[in-house]
């Protein structure tokens, strides 16, 4: 058992910064976090390499992490980092056809394993952004997305209740890896969601909810458990959480989101992993799985 904790980590969800120095601290004076700071972090949390996620949109952050800083990044650090590219489906011409896959092909051929972090508020299946999906799919490049709960005053693509939105997106790009993230995507794993809790960390038992009927009925949808969302899903209840592990562990992926010194849901979702592994919840088999073995397939790594 103890070997299998040792497993080195694969972190399928992080953000740094190449100018640490002019970031502004506009989290509550905190900031995104240097290579090294970041380096530091994944040390301590047992991770071997993190996938760095540009931020390309406007929504979200005053300052975009751009897809050549992050490229950057890796450079400096290749044996503790592989990127992600990012490309806001609005860009250049702001319109539905536009030839996105010259841009995504010059990122691919880069070294970029997918697509994301894709924070545009606009509808998930708004032209651009199926268009952007289209590219993607082309290319072969996975996606990571940030579902937001309403247009305006938040960033991601926009869903209603019960995901109808990206459900279209699934249907309509089969070959499309797209792996879930945020707040409004994972609240779904409960069907007792409600307008009022979608946007929040829900506690409480898990009734078998929207996420796992989406996985079941579309073999293209994956899980990014970072962050809060992510950590709040599994721990809120641990018994359906060894369920959901056991039936989809080839489509979880382990993440941190661990982009600023203030973000601590890693050390606890850790430690909350482990204590599953130590009681018989979750297999040795299926924990290598999810924070090592499918992000190295999904990625290519060995």
């Amino acid at each position: 058992m103890e070997n299998v904790k040792k497993i080195k980590k694969i972190d399928i969800h992080a953000h740094a910064t190449a100018f640490p120095e002019y970031y502004p601290p506009l989290f509550k004076g905190d900031r995104y976090m240097s290579a090294p700071e970041l380096i530091q972090e994944m040390d301590a949390l047992g991770i071997e390499k993190s996938v760095l996620l540009p931020l390309t949109t406007a929504e979200g952050q005053f300052t975009p992490l751009s897809s050549e800083a992050t490229k950057f990044l890796v450079d400096q650090y290749p044996d503790r980092f592989v990127w992600f590219c990012n490309v806001d489906p609005r860009a250049r011409a702001n319109t539905a056809d536009y030839n996105l896959g010259e841009i995504l092909a010059w990122y691919k051929s880069l070294g970029a394993k997918g697509c994301g972090e894709i924070t545009a508020n606009i509808y998930a299946d708004d032209p651009k952004m199926d268009n952007l999906f289209s590219h993607c799919e082309e290319l072969e490049l996975p996606i990571i997305i940030h579902i937001a709960p309403i247009m305006g005053r938040s960033y991601g693509i926009v869903d209603e209740l019960g995901l109808p939105r990206l459900e279209k997106m699934l249907k309509k790009h089969p070959n499309l890896k797209v792996l879930g993230h945020s707040q409004p995507f994972w609240a779904e794993m409960s069907a007792d969601i409600t307008l009022e809790t979608r946007n929040k960390y829900p506690k409480g038992k898990v009734i078998d909810g929207r996420i796992a009927q989406l996985l079941r009925e579309y073999g293209n949808l994956y899980c990014d458990i970072s962050a809060g969302s992510g950590a709040n899903a599994f721990m809120r209840d641990p018994e359906y959480a060894a369920k959901f592990m056991e039936e989809f562990s080839d489509r979880i992926f382990y993440g941190c989101d661990q982009c600023m010194k203030s973000n601590t849901e890693s050390y606890e979702f850790n430690a909350f992993l482990e204590k599953m592994l130590d009681d018989g919840m979750l297999s040795p088999e299926n924990y290598g799985k999810i924070v090592r073995y499918n992000a190295v397939k999904l990625l290519d790594l060995e």
